[in-house]
């Protein structure tokens, strides 16, 4: 059960966070991307990154998942320091606290997407019979046929593989979420079921970071943005 200080502390907390990729094809030439930037999400708060394309939203958010490792400045999730920390603590991270639902999916090939969905409550020990059964709940909330389940999502067309993306994503009550585009390319039904998942998410107390190009998904769920072009690194004179 959350405490009154629990929900009133950052559930996600960035600051001072910089990053540069080094180009080593091109004589090792460093290009600053991000600098200074600073974010905090409470309990139950949903904050959208907003920006230009090439501002930086995608690699904020994989800094924050740990995908890139940021040069400079602390990364909070559920008080792990995701700049410092050793992989298995990142591992951990992600299947405990943390949840990314990108825009595409990646799964081994020919596993059956019933077992897709509910791999990550398997890896937290859950029973295979609860873990399928909350596979099949949001597999059928989202409208994927029940004569797919058996088969690899591979096969499946891009919305189809979407939703399936959504409902492993959510199929495990994390603390935080990453969401990169959730409702892109959905149609009004599917749409709404999304919609409906990262309300009930919010209410449990979730923190939320995502990227929202659909305006009115974000004036619903969101209930600010954040503009990373304020975190563009400023250019000597």
């Amino acid at each position: 059960m959350n405490t009154s200080a629990q929900m009133n502390s950052p559930m996600i907390a960035l600051a001072g966070v910089g990053k540069s990729f080094v180009l080593h094809n091109q004589g090792s030439a460093v290009i600053p991307v991000m600098e200074d930037a600073a974010l905090e999400v409470l309990p139950g708060d949903c904050v959208a990154l907003t920006g230009a394309s090439g501002a930086g939203k995608s690699t904020l958010m994989r800094m924050i998942y740990g995908n890139y490792r940021a040069n400079q400045g602390q990364i909070l999730v559920g008080g792990v320091d995701v700049a410092r920390a050793e992989p298995r603590e990142i591992i951990a991270l992600r299947r405990e606290v943390l949840g990314y639902v990108s825009q595409f999916l990646r799964v081994v090939p020919r596993v059956p997407t019933l077992d897709v969905v509910a791999e990550p409550l398997l890896a937290l020990g859950m029973a295979e019979e609860r873990a399928r059964a909350r596979a099949a709940e949001l597999l059928g909330r989202l409208n994927i046929p029940e004569r797919l389940w058996s088969l690899s999502p591979t096969t499946f067309s891009g919305g189809e593989q979407q939703r399936v993306n959504i409902a492993r994503g959510f199929a495990h009550d994390y603390p935080a979420l990453l969401l990169d585009e959730p409702t892109a390319s959905l149609d009004p039904v599917n749409r709404e079921v999304v919609l409906e998942l990262i309300e009930a998410a919010k209410a449990r107390g979730a923190a939320i970071v995502g990227i929202f190009h659909d305006a009115e998904a974000r004036a619903r769920v969101c209930d600010r943005a954040v503009d990373v072009s304020g975190f563009t690194p400023k250019v000597a004179a």
